[in-house]
């Protein structure tokens, strides 16, 4: 099995409004929300980084400038350095990442945004996630899994799949009795979360007359026997509603899971 010698391009969803968590959204992105000290999307970045995955393509949108200064402008001046002040010079950041901020629309639906990102991939084979969810997720095996799967099947997409945890607690009833309670149990259904891996065939199942979900895309791939999947087994937690970012910076400074990087 092959795998390419160059690191893939990764390109992040980072346009939508982030409505259920509109505490947060009314004032900056959510991939800005900010995680410990830095934002949701800098940790998903750091990921993939730990990967030799650093080119990333970003799909602005709602509040997308913030995005942009903050990469240009607040993020080199979150680290420890020195500065003479008659020549002024921004410090160089420690993340050696090459960003592509691509202007997506304000009102654009995903498969929008990634059909307008086609012209600025560079490596063929690429990869999509969400920018609100983080997870321990190992991208070798991902990439193993989807090479694995086009050669046996001939697929042009791999999903990441992983069983969440229920919100409620489940009981199930017996008669007039309750016969047990599961205190938010591991559901048997598995979902989509992101983390994804695209052949560029998947652009001629985009037409650019249409604005749709890039679910909807995926089901048309489904359709196809074209697409894949990788079950995560481990952690994987989005930044979806006010209590996630609660219990997500909690865990940053308690037990962050997704941290599988060492700097």
């Amino acid at each position: 099995m092959q795998l390419p010698e160059k690191p893939l391009d990764v390109i992040i969803f980072c346009g939508g409004r982030g409505t259920r968590l509109s505490e947060k959204t009314k004032e900056v992105p959510k991939p800005l929300v900010e995680l410990g000290q830095y934002p949701i999307l800098w940790h998903i970045m750091k990921l993939y980084s730990h990967f030799d995955c650093n080119r990333f393509i970003l799909t602005l949108g709602y509040k997308g400038e913030m995005i942009t200064n903050y990469f240009l402008y607040q993020h080199p001046l979150m680290q420890n350095f020195s500065v003479t002040l008659a020549e002024p010079r921004m410090p160089v950041p420690k993340d050696d990442w090459e960003l592509c901020f691509v202007q997506t629309g304000l009102e654009s639906r995903t498969a929008r945004r990634l059909l307008l990102c086609r012209d600025h991939i560079t490596s063929g084979r690429f990869m999509v996630t969400y920018g609100d969810g983080v997870a321990d997720i190992d991208i070798t095996k991902l990439l193993e899994r989807h090479q694995h799967l086009r050669e046996k099947h001939g697929i042009i997409a791999t999903i990441t799949v992983s069983r969440p945890y229920s919100k409620y607690g489940i009981v199930r009833m017996e008669g007039d009795i309750v016969e047990s309670f599961s205190e938010k149990p591991q559901m048997s259904e598995y979902i989509n979360v992101g983390f994804m891996v695209l052949e560029p065939e998947i652009f001629d199942y985009i037409r650019p007359d249409e604005d749709v979900m890039f679910e909807d895309t995926l089901q048309d791939v489904a359709n196809d026997g074209k697409l894949g999947f990788y079950i995560h087994p481990g952690f994987w937690h989005a930044m979806d509603t006010y209590k996630d970012y609660a219990d997500l910076n909690t865990m940053w400074k308690e037990n962050p899971r997704w941290k599988i990087w060492t700097d």
